[in-house]
């Protein structure tokens, strides 16, 4: 059987680094590492270092004609993205740029972009690395979380609630417009123009991280698609979904697809940078007071549940509103098995 990604980073990466003593707090697995700081001067004894990095390729992550400053800011937006999943306050990045011939003029719209996020957020770039290549960034990122409050993904509990940010779909349909795939579909200028915007400027939830901490049990962000990044959730915490479909959020604009094209979007389409989590039911009026606190829509849209056996595996059930399960064969994106 071919390699999945995520196979092939257990296999030769994941299981040999857990071999030795193993300096992180948590490791590999999750949105960040957290990391111990033991410098004289570290920060206080009850914050963890947050660190991860996200490589964004030509031809894979984005379009060869993509607009550089929109480039700038989506390479360091999908890293704070990571930061608001585990409840971090970013701190500094670090950027690794591979091009083909330098270009004044599109490294300045570059730098552009990428530095009003970070002004934004108090994300300082602190270093990094420039060759001759195939257009490529990747960038590192650090940032600060309390020690008893970083969301993770691993403590998922039965009973919990699912939620989700904002809305699903859009980036997905916004890629379909740009490689003109459903050209059958007629969008007005508004509709294009949240499509394109959901594409090429996700927002970092990184506000809803922070005031998620200590209400949320476990949290992600979705970048693969909800349905196999929300697995995560399951296979590190050891428990099964159900999920309304009918309840999962989405623009008017995905009303104008098909039924089932519409459910792909939103499920299994990527690159969405929301935030999804789990919490328990008592909860839920102090997760509805932190999205209104920090202007971002919350929907709850499914329960966790007990594995019926611990040698289960994990699994999302799909429902309709009435309850009613659906046959859908969902998956999230994998760098190795996409088109």
């Amino acid at each position: 059987m071919p390699l999945s990604e995520f196979s092939l980073i257990d296999r030769f990466f994941a299981s040999r680094a857990r071999r030795g003593t193993s300096t992180a707090v948590l490791g590999i697995g999750d949105d960040c590492a957290l990391i111990e700081p033991r410098a004289p001067n570290a920060p206080d004894a009850g914050e963890l270092l947050a660190v991860s990095t996200d490589m964004l390729v030509q031809g894979r992550h984005f379009l060869p004609d993509v607009d550089p400053q929109a480039l700038g800011h989506k390479a360091l937006a999908v890293n704070l993205s990571d930061l608001a999943a585990m409840g971090a306050k970013p701190r500094a990045f670090t950027l690794a740029l591979a091009l083909e011939t330098p270009n004044e003029a599109w490294l300045a719209a570059l730098s552009d972009g990428m530095f009003a996020l970070a002004e934004r957020f108090g994300c300082e770039l602190i270093g990094g690395d420039t060759t001759r290549g195939p257009l490529n960034l990747c960038i590192t990122v650090f940032g600060d979380v309390p020690r008893e409050t970083a969301l993770r993904r691993d403590g998922a509990r039965a009973g919990d609630d699912i939620w989700v940010s904002g809305t699903l779909g859009d980036a997905r349909a916004g890629l379909a417009l740009a490689r003109g795939e459903w050209p059958s579909v007629r969008y007005d200028e508004s509709e294009q123009a949240r499509l394109r915007l959901a594409l090429t400027r996700p927002e970092p939830r990184v506000a809803l991280g922070l005031a998620l901490r200590g209400l949320a049990d476990a949290a992600l962000d979705i970048s693969d698609g909800l349905a196999g990044d929300l697995m995560h959730i399951l296979e590190r915490s050891r428990v099964n979904a159900d999920v309304n479909v009918d309840a999962v959020p989405h623009s008017d604009a995905l009303t104008k697809l098909p039924r089932d094209t519409q459910l792909r979007c939103m499920l299994a389409g990527g690159d969405d940078y929301e935030l999804c989590f789990t919490a328990p039911p008592h909860a839920r009026d102090a997760i509805s007071a932190a999205g209104d606190a920090t202007g971002i829509a919350l929907s709850r849209i499914g329960t966790i549940s007990a594995l019926r056996h611990p040698s289960d595996s994990p699994a999302i059930t799909w429902l309709d509103a009435s309850h009613a399960p659906l046959a859908l064969a969902l998956h999230g994106f994998d760098h190795f098995h996409a088109a």
